[in-house]
């Protein structure tokens, strides 16, 4: 089955980092946050992946164009940039399958998803769906099974967010009585980490989001939520890149691989 991730777009609330690269490039621990969603669902063995590229996308090709020659030695000719590849100087441990697809500049989500539907394998009746930024120890063979089970078009992983600001109780005097920094709130969120019958395209509509084709299905009550309450983290803000970097160190709960 096919992991699309959806990569194209600007990033504009975390200009320190997207000004000169695309928001799945920015790093936790010394690679891209593209690259750790790409080995939770590798874990599992879904390694093929359609990346959807649009603003800087040539960055992150560029940066898997590389790897061959960052791991090896080798032997460069500089008259016409042939190169002979010799031992390997490390091991990756990546196993990736990666079909890039130019899906626009300024293109919404939505039509970046339909704009990929001829990489889709006629005989696949199933795709995956993500986002670049988001990242989980979501099991993602449990993921396929609810789906399947249900038998509907789509099903879309739930999750509690986290408040971005602390949480004031107050009485009917107007006196605070607690205060809850960034709690988990109770209301769910789409987490990304989608799956989708491929008649979900007949949904899907061009110079739209995604959102509008979900409530499309929603309306049809086509659309299953499969609940996630392990971890989940956005990587919407600079505090967030730090708070996922922290964790790399300490504690990366969503690397779910050895």
């Amino acid at each position: 089955m096919k992991v699309v991730i959806l990569c194209g777009g600007l990033g504009y609330r975390l200009k320190e980092e997207t000004e000169f690269k695309p928001k799945p490039m920015v790093l936790v621990g010394n690679k891209p946050i593209l690259w750790h969603i790409m080995k939770i669902y590798a874990h599992y063995g879904y390694n093929e992946f359609i990346i959807a590229l649009g603003y800087k996308g040539d960055c992150i090709k560029d940066y898997f164009l590389k790897q061959k020659h960052l791991l090896h030695d080798f032997t460069l000719q500089t008259k016409d940039g042939s190169t002979n590849l010799h031992k390997m100087t490390s091991k990756s441990g990546d196993d990736f399958i990666i079909t890039f697809v130019d899906t626009g500049l300024e293109t919404l989500p939505g039509e970046r998803i339909l704009r990929i539907r001829d990489y889709i394998p006629k005989e696949d009746e199933n795709f995956m769906v993500t986002y670049g930024d988001g990242l989980a120890d979501i099991n993602i063979p449990k993921l396929i099974s609810f789906h399947k089970k249900h038998g509907l078009i789509g099903s879309v992983t739930g999750v509690h967010p986290t408040s971005r600001y602390g949480i004031l109780s107050i009485d009917k005097r107007g006196l605070a009585y607690s205060f809850k920094e960034k709690p988990l709130l109770n209301d769910w969120v789409n987490g990304g980490f989608m799956v989708f019958k491929k008649t979900f395209f007949k949904y899907l509509k061009r110079g739209e989001y995604e959102h509008p084709a979900l409530k499309r299905l929603i309306e049809r009550k086509q659309l299953a939520i499969f609940s996630h309450k392990g971890f989940w983290h956005s990587m919407d803000t600079y505090p967030d890149v730090d708070h996922l970097n922290g964790l790399w160190k300490k504690d990366p709960k969503w690397k779910v691989w050895k």
